[in-house]
Order: C-alpha cells, then sequence, then structure tokens
C-alpha cells in the first residue's frame, strides 16, 4: 500500500471491471456509504477513502494551509486515482466532495466518466441573484459555536443536519463521526466548506454529472440543484428525492439507494 492510501485508509472492495470512487462529505468518513457497497461490490471496483482532517485520518497529516481550498482535496484525489492506477472511474461525491470531485475533473476529464452529486452545493452565502441558505451572520454564529464548546456543537448540529428523529441511528452516527474530528480541523473545514464560492468554475466542468438532493437539506436549498444544472459546463441531470436531510444515503437508505443505483448505472440520455 502507498503513502497515499495509507494516509486516507484507502479501501478497494470488489470484482468488477468499472471503478466506482465513493467519497464522503464534511464530518463523516467513509463508513457513510454503508447502505450503499453492498449493492455494488459485486459489479464495480469500489474505492472508498477518507478525506484528509476526518477522524479517522492522522491530524498530523492535515496541512491547515493545503486545505484552506477545496483544491488541496482534489490534488489528494488525483493522487489517490494515481496510485490505484486508475484511468476512468464513476465518481459519487457527497456534499463538499462533489464539489471536489468537479474540480479535479476540470484538470483531469479523462479520469471521470461522469460524476454524481448529492446534496452538492457550489456556494452556501446567500448572494444577489443567488440563494445558498446563509447569510454570513449565519456562519459566523455557527464557527463561534464550534470554537466555544464543539461537543455540544455537535450534539445540536447533528439532529439538524440529518433531519428526522434526533434519537435516529442516522443521528448517533453522524454525531460519532463529528466528534471524531479533532475541533480545531473541524472549524478549519467547516470555514473552508461553507465560505468557498465555486460558481465561477462550474462552466469548466464538461463530464456529464447526475446531481441528486433531498426535498429538505437544511445545508442545500433545492434551488441550489438547479443553479448546478444550469451552469455546470457539461449535461447534466436533476433528480429531486422525497428524503429529508444532508446526509441521505444513511438517513434514507430505502429511498436513497435505488436511486443512486440507478444514477450509477445509467448514463445521461443525449
Amino acid at each position: 500500500m502507498g503513502i497515499v492510501e495509507e494516509a486516507h485508509n484507502v479501501k478497494v472492495l470488489g470484482t468488477g471491471v468499472q471503478n466506482l470512487v465513493l467519497a464522503h462529505g464534511f464530518g463523516t468518513d467513509q463508513s457513510v456509504w454503508k447502505h450503499l457497497t453492498p449493492h455494488v461490490v459485486d459489479n464495480y471496483r469500489v474505492v472508498l477513502y477518507d478525506n484528509m482532517g476526518a477522524g479517522t485520518t492522522n491530524p498530523d497529516y492535515f496541512d491547515f494551509e493545503r486545505y484552506s481550498t477545496l483544491e488541496g482535496h482534489a490534488y489528494d484525489l488525483l493522487a489517490i486515482l494515481e496510485e490505484l492506477q486508475i484511468e476512468s472511474c464513476i465518481f459519487v461525491g457527497h456534499s463538499v466532495s462533489a464539489m471536489i470531485g468537479a474540480i479535479a475533473s476540470i484538470s483531469r476529464p479523462d479520469l471521470f466518466s461522469k460524476l454524481v452529486m448529492i446534496s452538492a452545493s457550489p456556494r452556501y452565502l446567500n448572494d444577489v441573484d443567488y440563494y445558498g441558505g446563509f447569510e454570513q451572520e449565519d456562519l459566523d454564529q455557527l464557527f463561534e459555536a464550534m470554537r466555544s464548546n464543539y461537543k455540544a456543537w455537535c450534539s445540536g448540529f447533528a439532529p439538524l443536519a440529518v433531519g428526522g428523529d434526533m434519537d435516529s441511528v442516522a443521528v448517533q452516527e453522524f454525531s460519532r463521526t463529528l466528534f471524531n474530528m479533532r475541533p480545531d480541523i473541524a472549524l478549519s473545514v467547516g470555514q473552508t466548506i461553507f465560505q468557498c464560492d465555486m460558481r465561477q468554475v462550474l462552466g469548466m466542468v464538461t463530464v456529464p454529472c447526475h446531481i441528486i438532493q433531498s426535498m429538505k437539506d437544511l445545508a442545500v436549498p433545492v434551488v441550489v440543484s438547479e443553479y448546478l444544472h444550469q451552469n455546470l459546463g457539461g449535461e447534466s441531470i436533476v433528480e429531486v428525492m422525497s428524503s429529508d436531510g444532508h446526509l441521505p444515503q444513511l438517513s434514507s437508505p430505502d429511498v436513497v439507494i435505488p436511486v443512486l443505483l440507478r444514477h450509477i448505472r445509467f448514463d445521461i440520455a443525449v
């Protein structure tokens, strides 16, 4: 196993010919895909990895400067694909990883046959003629809460992000992975994500994109999926699901897994 693979806890499962790369979002790790992996291992070579900064990675490897932009994570993704000698893959990115995959695909479109984006947003802040869902004041309060008492913030944020029942297994699972992050790293990653603005690069993304979104998501209003659809540079398709929350593959697998499988297996009809 190479250095990059070890640092990102890369796991390769399944016996298929086609590569399927699964990338998690903020506050989780590769375990967020536990409901999807059993359905894909028989037909794909499935690659799971953890973003640097996740609670499962070595905090000593987290370079605050490198990961102050999403490009740092995109370079990691390209390094993983190179180390595994992957020449083409279907990339499934949740939340911030959808944008990380998009950035990586701009420099190396040949490596991505398509991007499947779940709960993706190019910008979380509202702007003139753009609704991202947050005002700067909202974000400042969120960062302050993370700074002052990280554990309490995790307990409050997890049910809001996941949606549904406070006592659900999905909320407990997200609370666990969120709390596993070192607080200063979580704050840094959170600031990088919530303050990012990827709108200007969307037109450079030329690989086909499948945009999948919950009907109700604290972090990403439904209009954002339509914004992505209108502004991405290549073919794209949107599907809004009846699920609730920002981590629907964890909280509503019965609804979401069939949708995901359909978008993984079938291409956009041109």
